[in-house]
């Protein structure tokens, strides 16, 4: 296949996973008569004032979200080319509208090193990928953790199975934190691959980040992850008040793990998040168009409205003359 015609068969692949998503969900759960019936009773409960200062709040954390990923952002080029937190809070902007566009959000790369100086960009590539790390290895552990008690609590494994898992999680999750926080051992094995061997200069950057950096890397991870669990959590009371608090926070904590584990494209993952989270809750609650507005609410205020405000800085951007 040529070029052009195998860029053509990834956008038509991509367009009918998202033609499929929502074929389910329409099919599946929206057209159900049921389904219909009692998301109409459900919301014909909620007041308008209740709902204005949920959402308010929800903007509101979406802001926090941001600007705490901005800090941590400002924090990482400190040993590159020091920024403004203004600066950072465009770069964290402008790269949220690239990622629409690109699988995995790797475009968001690409568009906040922009605001580096152009001989620290290529480094700042792989600053990001340090506080990237860091939000990972949050979703991954938290994720683990509760992956563990969902299997336990909904699946009712073997005995031996289920403790073979439980041994697999915590390895998993300490490894994890140990990679996170001797950083310089992953270098180390990039380092040792031969045809890696010339971009040595780039992943030494990585292993400037002392314990301390990283220690305080992690507290802005592990800040915004609380700050968006916090937001599933309050739309999710709004629209089924009765859905217990402890199933639900970890629930959200598996749906994180699993998103996370899934390649995706920004315009697909609103179906993909919504049969994921449809799936889980299923086994608190009967709500499932509840479940899928709530989440596809998140992913439009945390998303696509940061998104769109990104492309106010668009224009600012200078590809070549940013010389310091």
């Amino acid at each position: 296949m040529t070029a052009r015609a195998k860029k053509l068969f990834s956008y038509l692949l991509k367009l009918g996973i998202l033609i499929l998503a929502f074929w389910f969900i329409y099919h599946g759960i929206i057209k159900k008569s049921e389904n219909l019936r009692n998301f109409h009773v459900l919301v014909s409960k909620i007041s308008y004032t209740r709902v204005f200062i949920t959402m308010t709040c929800v903007i509101l954390l979406m802001v926090l979200n941001w600007f705490l990923e901005a800090l941590k952002w400002k924090h990482l080029t400190r040993i590159l080319a020091p920024i403004s937190v203004w600066e950072a809070v465009e770069s964290v902007f402008c790269g949220l509208t690239w990622a629409v566009f690109t699988p995995n959000r790797i475009g968001e790369y690409g568009g906040r090193v922009m605001f580096l100086p152009v001989r620290k960009r290529v480094h700042g590539v792989f600053a990001m990928a340090v506080g990237s790390f860091g939000q990972n290895v949050i979703t991954n552990v938290l994720g683990a953790a509760a992956f563990v008690w969902f299997l336990f609590t909904y699946m009712h494994l073997n005995g031996w199975l289920m403790a073979g898992i439980t041994v697999s999680a915590i390895g998993f999750m300490a490894i994890m934190l140990a990679f996170y926080f001797n950083i310089k051992w992953m270098v180390s094995l990039l380092n040792r691959i031969k045809f890696l061997k010339k971009f040595h200069r780039f992943f030494d950057i990585m292993g400037k980040y002392e314990t301390a950096e990283l220690l305080n890397i992690m507290w802005f991870c592990l800040a915004r992850f609380f700050v968006f669990t916090f937001q599933y959590y309050l739309v999710m009371r709004l629209m089924i008040p009765e859905i217990p608090l402890l199933q639900m926070t970890l629930l959200m904590f598996v749906f994180f793990f699993i998103q996370s584990a899934i390649p995706s494209l920004d315009f697909v993952d609103i179906g993909v998040r919504s049969i994921t989270a449809d799936r889980l809750f299923a086994y608190i609650t009967d709500q499932h168009i509840a479940v899928i507005v709530g989440v596809s609410l998140i992913y439009i205020i945390n998303l696509v409205i940061p998104a769109i405000l990104g492309t106010l800085f668009i224009f600012k951007l200078k590809f070549f003359d940013r010389t310091a």
